[in-house]
């Protein structure tokens, strides 16, 4: 669930020719004042705001049985009480080290990107974005090394080099930046309502929910923008039309490799689940882990479908 690198790209938007504000960028302005005001109301310490306990017991679910990857299959059924609950564990590790290779990633890219012309109206946010997200690596990694003594590889799968376009460079970044942080946001929604799971496990969620409803707010909003942005350039509707196959399609598979990350065989191996690699294949076909994918991903699906980047057929 990772951002792919890119390399440095150009502007976002640029002032008009005597320095008025587009209406669009005049609505973009506000929505990150707005953002910017609530991010300093919500601050928090991470170093001071979490009481981590000693343990996390064992024989308590670590992650919700409904977002585990055998939910809904044969395999729910077939293991005992105990068995999910060692899978639930070390889905919950693969979880929070997803996050932090992914929240490295995006760092990387939106740190290239701020104070850069054409990034000038965002970049107040950015500094906000950039200070919750290293905050979220250190909790995500914390736990995982402090309850599960490792935090599991990146093994995600390296997409094709997008085309070296400044402007489609900075489309796909923050598009793959705002899947990531929805696809998570499904995830910490559900865990911090739990009353079946750890406190601390709740806390992690909470906290990340709260931090990134304003990131996928602030995401959509800018997305949508370079969007228009790429469609205004098109000389014609052709051209906009293959556009929209060529990054309809990118994006496509980067929704795909971002899900079957979720299916780790180390983590089947780690919960003494026999031929993981095995299982992985048959999980991710399966009927119930297909709707489960459309579950996860619907409001990803529905934004990028609204705004035209994907058609009826995603």
């Amino acid at each position: 669930m990772r951002p792919p690198n890119t390399p440095p790209a150009r502007a976002v938007s640029t002032p008009a020719a005597d320095d008025t504000p587009a209406a669009d960028d005049t609505e973009f302005r506000t929505l990150l004042d707005r953002l910017s005001d609530k991010a300093t109301a919500d601050y928090y310490n991470p170093f001071t705001t979490f009481d981590w306990p000693a343990s996390i017991p064992t024989d308590e679910l670590w992650m919700s049985p409904e977002l585990l990857s055998c939910h809904g299959t044969e395999l729910m059924d077939e293991l005992s009480p105990a068995q999910l609950r060692t899978l639930s564990r070390w889905e919950s590790v693969n979880f929070y080290s997803l996050n932090v290779h992914g929240i490295r990633e995006l760092l990387i890219e939106v740190t290239r990107r701020v104070h850069t012309p054409g990034f000038e109206l965002p970049s107040e946010f950015f500094h906000h974005f950039i200070g919750e997200e290293n905050d979220h690596m250190w909790f995500f990694a914390t736990f995982c090394l402090k309850y599960a003594g490792k935090i599991y590889p990146d093994r995600s799968v390296k997409l094709p080099e997008a085309p070296r376009d400044p402007d489609i460079e900075n489309f796909l970044v923050f598009a793959r930046i705002l899947i990531f942080e929805q696809i998570v946001d499904h995830y910490n929604v559900q865990m911090a309502a739990d009353r079946r799971l750890h406190p601390t496990v709740r806390h992690i969620n909470r906290l990340h929910h709260q931090d990134e409803s304003r990131h996928i707010a602030f995401g959509c909003r800018l997305v949508r923008l370079l969007w228009e942005r790429l469609l205004d350039r098109g000389p014609d509707e052709a051209a906009r039309h293959e556009l929209r196959g060529h990054l309809g399609g990118y994006l496509g598979r980067y929704l795909t490799t971002s899900i079957e990350s979720l299916y780790n065989p180390a983590v089947y191996r780690d919960a003494g689940l026999p031929d993981g690699f095995a299982l992985r294949k048959r999980l991710l076909v399966h009927p119930a882990r297909q709707a489960a994918h459309a579950k996860v991903l619907h409001k990803t699906t529905g934004f990028l479908q609204r705004i035209g980047v994907f058609d009826a057929r995603h």
